[in-house]
């Protein structure tokens, strides 16, 4: 086994893109991006902060929750989360973002890469207002390049597919998880009681 620490070796395993695979990058959001944005209930956000640390984010709400400010910006609330702000810090220091959009059944993924800040202006966050409840701040992305991916990885994975599903009993629950990684009792909580308390604090 051999590392491999350079381009021309890497390209050495590899055949060179096709042309539709690199012609298919936009630097905007054009109808079909805006459209796939307004049907997808979950993202998850990458990104980068000064000490070369990186993080991939998820989010998610009905879909539509991103708001497309226009062809080159678009708006992500932030909800009620664990406070520990990996991305809102990386971005501080950091602005580059990688986002993925999925659709659920969908098999294409979108890729949006670019530039965000952090915002808290009055006005951009009452249009995330969710009873009563208004985000703490924004993420305000200009788009720098997208592209839908094409439907490969979904496929091998069986994503959607029904009976590709993993039983949660596989899996202890997140209390138990958490309880054993800090070294302590695992509190008396169900997953019910534990979705119950998230459900509580969504908005």
């Amino acid at each position: 086994m051999s590392r491999i620490d350079s381009i021309d070796a890497l390209r050495r395993h590899y055949g060179a893109p096709k042309e539709r695979s690199l012609g298919k990058e936009i630097d905007h959001l054009d109808r079909h991006c805006r459209k796939y944005i307004s049907l997808s209930p979950f993202l998850t956000i990458a990104s980068q902060g000064a000490d070369g640390r990186a993080d991939s984010s998820p989010r998610g709400e009905a879909p539509g929750f991103v708001a497309i400010l226009d062809d080159r910006h678009l708006a992500i609330p932030d909800r009620p989360g664990n406070n520990r702000l990996d991305t809102l810090s990386n971005i501080v220091e950091n602005p580059a973002v990688g986002i993925l959009f999925m659709i659920p059944g969908f098999r294409e993924i979108l890729r949006v890469n670019g530039r965000a800040e952090i915002r808290d202006d009055d006005e951009l966050r009452r249009r995330f207002e969710v009873g009563g409840r208004l985000p703490a701040t924004v993420i305000v992305v200009v788009v720098g390049s997208a592209y839908i991916h094409c439907a490969k990885a979904v496929m091998r994975s069986r994503l959607w597919e029904d009976e590709a599903r993993t039983p949660r009993q596989l899996l202890p629950s997140l209390s138990e998880i958490i309880a054993e990684q800090m070294g302590r009792e695992p509190a008396a909580e169900s997953e019910a009681d534990m979705l119950a308390a998230y459900r509580k604090v969504l908005y």
